[in-house]
Formats: C-alpha cells, sequence, structure tokens
C-alpha cells in the first residue's frame, strides 16, 4: 500500500521505515528537512510540504500523523482537512486525547474524509520489535488499511498463545485491535499508559527499598549491603515480575550501578492525567496510577533513586531524556 507519514521523530521515522522493510510505498514529511532526506535514503519518497505530500498519494489518500498531541497535531489535521478529498484518510498515531478524536473526525466526515485514531506503543525499539497498536475508526475504513496495520504489528512472535482463544479475532495476537469507534483507540492506549505509570512506580519504590536496606539507621544485623544489578538479573529469570521494564531497569542498572546519570525529574505524558480524569469521570477507585502520577509531579522538588529508576526505563523504552532545568510546576509533556 501507499501511505504519507507527517512527522519524522522517534516513532514517525522508525515506523516509516518498518513500513519500507514490509514493502510498503511510503510518501515522508517533517519540518525537519534533514529528516526527511535521511527517510528518503531509506527509500521513502520525501515531500516539502503538506500539499506537496498530499499530491505525491493516490486516491483514497492515507495520511499517518506522528506528531505531539496539542496545538501542532491539531494545525496539521486542519490544514489536511484542506488539501485532502472525500475518501481520504488521515490517521492520528501520537498521544492525542481521545475526546479530540471524537471532535476532528466530526469536522472530517463533514468533508468525506474518514478518521482513525491509532494508539500506539513500542517506544523507539518499534522498528526492530514492532508496534502495539489500538485502534478506532469505522471498521470499513480499519479494515482497508489492515496490510498497514498488519506490517506494524510484532506478531506472533516467541509469545505463548493464551488458550481458549479459538473463535475470537486473531489481530490481537498479532499485536493489533480495532478498539471501537473514533477515540476508542486512543482511549484504550490513555489507560496503558496509566498503567505503565503504576508498573514504574512499583519497580522504582521496590528497589528504592532495597538500596536503602543498608541503612545506618537500622540496628546493623539487619542491614544488608544488596547488589541492585544482580537483583534486577535474577528477577527477570523465571520471576512472576519478569517484564519489559523490568528488561530496562536491568540494563540500566549494569550500565549505571548507582543511576548517577540520572537526576531523578520525571515527566509526565498527558495520558497519566487523563487516565484519572477518565476514572473521576466513572467513579472507579485508581489509588495506584493516582499516587503514581503525584509522584512524578513530586520528583520535580525532590528525587529519590525511586526518580532514577522511573528515568532509566523512561530513557530506556522511549529515548526520554531528563530536562535540564525548569520551573517545579512544569506542565505534562507527550511521550
Amino acid at each position: 500500500m501507499q501511505i504519507g507519514v507527517v512527522g519524522l521523530g522517534r516513532m514517525g521515522g522508525n515506523i516509516s521505515r518498518r513500513l519500507i522493510q514490509h514493502g510498503h510505498e511510503t510518501v515522508v514529511y517533517d519540518r525537519d528537512a534533514k529528516a526527511v532526506a535521511a527517510l528518503s535514503r531509506d527509500g521513502a519518497a520525501g515531500a516539502t510540504g503538506l500539499d506537496k505530500l498530499v499530491q505525491q498519494l493516490r486516491s483514497p489518500r492515507s495520511v499517518w500523523v506522528m506528531l505531539p498531541a496539542g496545538k501542532i497535531t491539531e494545525e496539521v489535521i486542519a490544514e489536511l482537512a484542506t488539501l485532502l478529498q472525500a475518501d481520504d484518510v488521515v490517521l492520528d498515531g501520537g498521544n492525542t486525547f481521545w475526546k479530540d478524536d471524537i471532535r476532528r473526525a466530526k469536522m472530517l466526515k463533514e468533508r468525506g474524509i474518514h478518521h482513525v485514531d491509532v494508539g500506539t506503543s513500542g517506544g523507539v525499539w518499534g522498528l526492530e520489535r514492532g508496534y502495539c497498536m489500538m485502534i478506532g475508526g469505522a471498521k470499513a475504513i480499519v479494515d482497508r488499511l489492515d496490510p498497514i496495520f498488519k506490517a506494524l504489528a510484532p506478531g506472533l512472535g516467541n509469545v505463548p498463545r493464551t488458550p481458549g482463544r479459538d473463535g475470537r479475532d486473531p489481530r490481537a495476537e498479532q499485536g493489533y485491535i480495532h478498539a471501537g469507534p473514533n477515540g476508542a483507540g486512543h482511549f484504550v492506549k490513555m489507560v496503558h499508559n496509566g498503567i505503565e505509570y503504576g508498573l514504574m512506580q512499583a519497580f522504582a519504590e521496590g528497589f528504592d527499598i532495597l538500596k536503602n536496606a543498608n541503612s545506618e539507621s537500622l540496628p546493623a544485623d539487619n542491614r544488608f549491603d544488596l547488589d541492585l544489578t544482580d537483583i534486577a538479573e535474577v528477577w527477570r529469570r523465571g520471576s512472576v515480575i519478569s517484564s519489559w521494564l523490568l528488561d530496562l531497569t536491568a540494563d540500566a542498572l549494569t550500565a549505571d550501578p548507582k543511576l548517577a546519570g540520572f537526576e531523578g525529574v520525571v515527566e509526565d505524558s498527558g495520558e497519566g492525567r487523563w487516565t484519572i480524569m477518565a476514572a473521576i469521570d466513572e467513579a472507579v477507585p485508581a489509588d495506584v496510577l493516582s499516587a503514581a502520577l503525584y509522584t512524578r509531579f513530586r520528583s520535580r522538588r525532590e528525587h529519590t533513586f525511586a526518580e532514577k529508576i522511573l528515568s532509566a526505563m523512561r530513557k530506556g523504552f522511549g529515548a526520554h531524556l531528563e530536562p535540564k532545568s525548569g520551573p517545579a510546576d512544569r506542565g505534562a509533556k507527550a511521550s
């Protein structure tokens, strides 16, 4: 298939590359001409503007927008609405607020243009591992784009199959689902990121307890000088808490046992906040997820070893770097 990709950052660039590797034709655009040139060398057709990108696509056109949530995504989709034609498709793969998807889908529908929201997880490793995708939109349009999603998804891989799934949608086992109508994809991805906060916080606090087991405030015979690097490694093998996040933690501790390269300033994505907002709207208790979000707020004022663990994991899966400086009440950043 042919598809346009707008936004060639950490994930947009690798999404384009993975599609090229699977035989799809990509037309790419980014405000950074160097990013376009790099993708062109990898086999993409480069465009110098949104209008030129649209002109290079065959009808019905599909344009994947992979930009930070907020103003820039809003502006690009608004411009695409003036350039595309009836039966074309805009896909939003960023961390967009799901209610914005619903609003934009209605705006595009007035012009006969389809909207598909693609909650995309995979970070900087997606090129190699594939992307887990949660998709919202009209079934006919999602089905039309299935070759794109199938190419980006990780596939069965070496993950054991869940017994009793016969007769169910096979796409879930491949790493992508049609979650429902517009907004459903990003809603599911939002909750995914909220859960991510809680899992990361649990690891961070656990390792902080282990690190402080030799505190001088403890009785001498109650102290343990523990090797956190080896603990992380042994937990990866046969433990019920083994996970990719633990793998990333083990990698970070092996490279820097004291995590001296991290301050412990931890940003939060809008999705963590939106998850808590949804929990409030639904009157659903979310004690762990709320506490994990508030801990990230606190990390901008005081830092513990737990926050360094969080920073290390974020760098591992998304190449997120700590901010060099900034006010204590810094707002949310997309991730």
